[in-house]
């Protein structure tokens, strides 16, 4: 049950629901967590926060340690009692799914919307509301942790129509998925996010009939579009409370390891960190995604052109890009020694090489065959993945309805396949 009690009377071993007041107001990048560090309680308790929300279903409630004491009709409650509710005012309790994928395309839905609103704000001149972005990059942040690969393959379907939205999200997701791969620690992981969120938002000050032109840019059209990280840089630089790695993301996404980059031509470790990721981020998620000038490429495929890309990426943090994703990320069409094609549904993480793939087709009799679930890093399989396969050369469409759940069809995420003649 949740229960709203005041800062003075939380200890370690409850489980934190929601802390009143802005996000902002507080040291805490999430607001769901089981409280468990002392410093953490400390920095609550000091931070302002007079009121919070309590799960007393995952950890302890006050009343654990502290009797209710008699009170008469209309009376205050007594310290140390909390009030009970059934949930917060316009906020469910959290449920809990057996697949990630129905509650990853939740959250991508939420974003959608989220970041439609802070965009076209944006666009009007008004600042960015940090209180839309930061519930956002949690609420990805946990669904990366629950399952890495679910929210990442459901935001590739997203069709031309959101890019422009949606492309955002999924920066910021493949940034915390790139972070934790490397180690990072959780904080930095958030900051992440909230650079990938942020990274294109100078697009906003973009000409429509530049941004949205369904064909390739004239050297003058680049030239303009060529500024968004710059324009970005300047709206997000009145916003005093973000970190200047989150700034300098946004204006250094366009950078080259080899220094042929924009809008500053700076080369390895002088690009930061962050922003060497975002390069990588940045450019997978365009090159896989519909847009209003080209079609998606696949996703496997996609990266074999990125490695052939010399200078272009720091070469370290590309090779754990791939292992983040996978060689075959979920929804690539591969051929098998046996003849058989399949999709990828699931990465071993051990052993990129051989995933898990729902085999349906016979490429020697050209003809479907019964569905087959086949894990490749099993031993008793004798089976392994000899090339990847374009979708369209076989007259595929819609393979998404191999590796979805069943019940969830995402509707309008369907990606097509095609030539890159663009601009970025």
């Amino acid at each position: 049950m949740l229960k709203r009690i005041r800062t003075d009377q939380v200890r370690l071993g409850m489980f934190i629901q929601s802390l009143e007041g802005s996000w902002l107001s507080h040291p805490f990048w999430k607001t769901r967590f089981m409280l468990e560090n002392p410093g953490d309680l400390r920095a609550l308790q000091n931070s302002g926060v007079q009121w919070l929300w309590i799960d007393d279903a995952r950890g302890l409630g006050v009343t654990d340690a502290v009797a209710p004491a008699a009170q008469g009709p209309g009376a205050a409650p007594a310290a140390g009692i909390a009030e009970p509710v059934v949930a917060l005012v316009g906020e469910a309790p959290p449920a809990i799914y057996p697949n990630e994928f129905f509650e990853a395309a939740r959250i991508l839905e939420r974003s959608k919307l989220t970041l439609m609103e802070l965009f076209r704000e944006a666009r009007m001149g008004r600042a960015i509301d940090l209180d839309l972005c930061l519930p956002l990059v949690e609420d990805i942040c946990a669904s990366l942790a629950r399952d890495a690969s679910a929210l990442i393959s459901l935001a590739r379907l997203k069709n031309k129509d959101e890019y422009t939205y949606m492309h955002s999200v999924t920066v910021c997701a493949l940034m915390v998925a790139l972070a934790r791969q490397l180690g990072l620690d959780v904080e930095a992981q958030r900051e992440a996010g909230l650079a990938g969120m942020l990274h294109d938002i100078g697009k906003m000050a973009m000409p429509p009939a530049i941004l949205n032109k369904p064909g390739k840019l004239d050297e003058a059209e680049l030239a303009i579009m060529r500024t968004h990280p710059e324009r970005g840089h300047e709206m997000l630089r009145q916003h005093t409370r973000l970190s200047p790695q989150v700034l300098d993301v946004c204006l250094h996404h366009h950078e080259r390891y080899d220094g042929t980059g924009y809008p500053h031509r700076l080369a390895g470790n002088q690009i930061s960190l962050l922003a060497r990721m975002a390069a990588i981020c940045d450019v997978y998620d365009a090159i896989t995604s519909d847009r209003p000038y080209k079609c998606a490429w696949e996703a496997a495929g996609s990266l074999a052109r990125m490695a052939s890309w010399e200078g272009h990426f720091d070469p370290q943090l590309f090779q754990a890009f791939v292992k983040t994703i996978g060689i075959y990320p979920i929804g690539s069409l591969v051929r098998l020694e046996s003849g058989h094609l399949g999709v990828v549904v699931q990465q071993n993480p051990e052993n990129l090489t051989r995933p898990q793939v729902q085999v349906f087709f016979c490429s020697h009799r050209r003809q479907a065959i019964a569905k087959e679930l086949r894990d490749l890093a099993d031993v008793r399989i004798y089976d392994r993945i000899v090339q990847r396969e374009d979708p369209l050369r076989w007259g595929f469409r819609n393979l998404e309805r191999l590796w979805l759940p069943e019940g969830l069809v995402p509707p309008g995420m369907v990606p097509s396949r095609g030539h890159d003649d663009g601009h970025d």
